[in-house]
């Protein structure tokens, strides 16, 4: 046994795992739990897409950044969940992106991350130096690229590969946008469906705001407070740095007169906004709110209530469209701690389960969270793209769909993953509050051990 100084998270789960194996053995459910559902944040805000969220010190509880995203997606769509190690490649090496092929950097950090099954990039993800980001659509007055360039979720991939803080992944992003541009389809469907994109770039230090609008940009370091996006431009006169033409484009457009403030939001935005927009204009106002309300006292579970709640449309399901993924992290700003990322890799967070990741040297595969691969059959490869679909299902979102598709016991399998959660919730904090890291060999089953367990209790309903 570890000295009781040190927090070994795989005895939690040890103990959940043969308590599951028991369960299964006798075909029964143990209700040994809270009475209730987890109490709704809401506000009268009509649903809409994806939000990022972060909190840090001392809008945070404690000496920790923590950050939040909801990837809101077709609803069809499956979200995976999946680590890449760190590595190294030759000069003169490319890599392929989800439509094109790109000078690869000599070396790489290893990331996890949440994304799309279909394509290269990523919603949402984390890094070995314990940088987060998450992208938003956006729509301006410059407009979409129609040729296949970059996706913003490409970029959100290599920033976080390529960069060892918030600032550069951030440099990372803009200097990509300058030499590749961003453009093509973002939906795995044969109607184009195509956006600019504003990311949330968190470390344990700092946060960034980075809004675009083609190659042009805009960005606003965080140092405190709370901070939320929502699928519009949020940047005003509070600009840190910028794209050297980003003025002067505005000006030779007509959209500002080159002598009053310059405001980003104001001149790039569309003066005649979709209705997406205004949807997420409302959203972002009640994303805010909430965040207000909790300033100074944000948790992790308080995070993962904001990103459940279902009234504001932070947690959608409505117009073809609805959260199909979900990513707390808490970055603790004592560099000797690890930070931990949380991940559900299945729709609707209101109905899922946040398992955390901890990087290591070697953490244990999970190839439950990871979809089929089709190789050059696939349809986002061929050409013309999406000319036929395929099941990208993994065994995880398989099970979570089997279990809650009608279940007669839903709400008892919802209590008991919830609390399941929670427990995890105060190991983890507790561990955090002893100031003391865990050895890496402890963690690296962490996330494997959560998604088992998780699968595990699903099969007492199919």
């Amino acid at each position: 046994m570890l000295p009781s100084m040190v927090w070994s998270p795989p005895r939690l789960f040890h103990d959940v795992v043969l308590l599951v194996n028991l369960m299964v053995k006798r075909g029964s459910l143990v209700p040994f739990l809270s009475p209730g559902l987890p109490v709704r944040m809401s506000t009268d805000i009509e649903p809409s897409s994806c939000d990022c969220f972060v909190a840090l010190p001392p809008g945070s509880a404690g000496d920790y950044v923590i950050f939040g995203k909801n990837s809101d997606r077709p609803e069809d769509e499956v979200q995976e969940v999946v680590y890449f190690p760190a590595a190294s490649y030759e000069p003169g090496s490319t890599v392929e992106c989800t439509y094109i092929e790109i000078e690869q950097a000599e070396t790489t950090h290893a990331v996890i991350l949440s994304r799309p099954s279909w394509l290269w990039g990523a919603e949402m993800g984390a890094n070995e130096h314990g940088v987060c980001i998450g992208n938003e659509a956006v729509w301006t007055k410059v407009p979409v690229m129609d040729e296949e360039a970059l996706l913003g979720m490409d970029l959100v991939r290599l920033a976080l590969e390529r960069g060892s803080s918030a600032k550069e992944a951030l440099d990372v992003i803009v200097n990509l946008l300058q030499c590749y541009g961003q453009g093509g389809n973002c939906r795995e469907v044969m109607t184009p469906f195509s956006y600019h994109n504003t990311f949330l770039l968190v470390d344990r230090r700092e946060a960034w705001v980075l809004e675009t609008a083609g190659h042009l940009w805009a960005a606003q370091k965080i140092n405190d407070g709370v901070k939320n996006i929502s699928n519009q431009l949020t940047i005003g006169t509070e600009i840190t740095t910028e794209h050297p033409e980003l003025r002067s484009f505005a000006q030779s457009h007509g959209w500002w007169d080159g002598e009053t403030e310059f405001s980003f939001s104001q001149v790039y935005s569309l003066e005649n906004p979709p209705a997406r927009m205004e949807a997420a204009k409302r959203r972002y106002h009640g994303g805010q709110e909430l965040l207000n309300i909790h300033c100074g006292s944000m948790t992790l579970k308080t995070m993962m209530e904001i990103l459940r709640d279902e009234a504001s449309g932070i947690c959608m399901d409505s117009g073809g469209f609805r959260t199909t993924g979900s990513m707390v992290s808490i970055l603790p700003q004592d560099s000797s701690l690890p930070c931990v990322h949380f991940f559900t890799a299945t729709p609707n967070p209101s109905c899922s389960v946040f398992k955390p990741f901890i990087f290591t040297d070697s953490p244990t595969p999970v190839l439950q969270t990871i979809s089929p691969k089709y190789g050059a059959h696939d349809p986002v490869k061929k050409k013309p793209r999406f000319q036929n679909s395929v099941d990208r299902r993994h065994e995880l979102y398989l099970a979570h769909q089997a279990a809650f598709k009608g279940s007669e016991h839903r709400q008892i399998l919802l209590r008991t993953l919830q609390q399941l959660e929670e427990q995890c919730l105060e190991d983890i904090m507790q561990m955090l509050a002893k100031g003391v890291a865990p050895e890496g060999e402890e963690v690296a089953d962490l996330f494997f051990d959560c998604v088992d367990t998780e699968i595990k209790f699903y099969q007492l309903y199919q």
